[in-house]
């Protein structure tokens, strides 16, 4: 089993730990299968990234919560500034054809995870809505890349920019015959006390 794979499966035994639920319970809060969520922990499946991503809005936490180890030491940090190689993080967390390097993993105080994701050529992945009041921004770094936002499939290239709700269903493709290299950083609204 690859070292994400491993981290994925742990980290969903200890999020279903700390909330005191079943199978039963976690299938009915994210969506995904009893039968699936047992694979994941045992690690005979790897997820795809619409399920990691149904499981991160069940658990009402973020997606590299589910796929970034916490942070030991100081590889990441350089003269007590914050330093990540995407070369260094980049891995391939789910059975389709892309990779993510976080970037900046969820931040409790700043309330947003920042990550490179690569799509390969062909790629295509919708996304069910995340949870309320959160928004994603796409800058593409290099190549076109397809969101569909709002029922319908945009085109950016190389340079564009664009903020969107992702409350609502959306997604991502790459018809072109190169691989296409984006940053997502995707804000989760804060909770209030009642929420907590």
């Amino acid at each position: 089993m690859q070292p994400v794979n491993q981290f994925i499966a742990l980290s969903l035994k200890q999020m279903r730990a700390n909330k005191g639920w079943s199978l039963d319970k976690t299938s009915q809060k994210t969506g995904v299968s009893k039968a699936m969520l047992g694979q994941i922990e045992r690690g005979e499946s790897s997820p795809t990234i619409a399920t990691l991503w149904k499981i991160a809005t069940g658990f009402e936490v973020s997606l590299t919560a589910l796929i970034e180890p916490p942070k030991t030491d100081d590889p990441s940090v350089t003269r007590g500034v914050p330093f990540r190689s995407a070369h260094n993080v980049r891995n391939q967390p789910a059975q389709n054809s892309m990779f993510v390097a976080p970037l900046f993993p969820y931040d409790d105080q700043l309330n947003f995870e920042w990550m490179e994701l690569t799509f390969v050529a062909g790629y295509e992945q919708y996304s069910e809505a995340h949870s309320p009041g959160v928004i994603e921004h796409v800058v593409v770094i290099s190549g076109s890349v397809e969101l569909y936002i709002d029922e319908h499939w945009h085109t950016f290239k190389a340079g564009d920019a664009v903020r969107f709700n992702a409350d609502k269903p959306h997604g991502y493709r790459n018809q072109s015959q190169v691989d296409s290299v984006i940053h997502n950083l995707i804000y989760y609204p804060e909770k209030t006390e009642a929420e907590r």
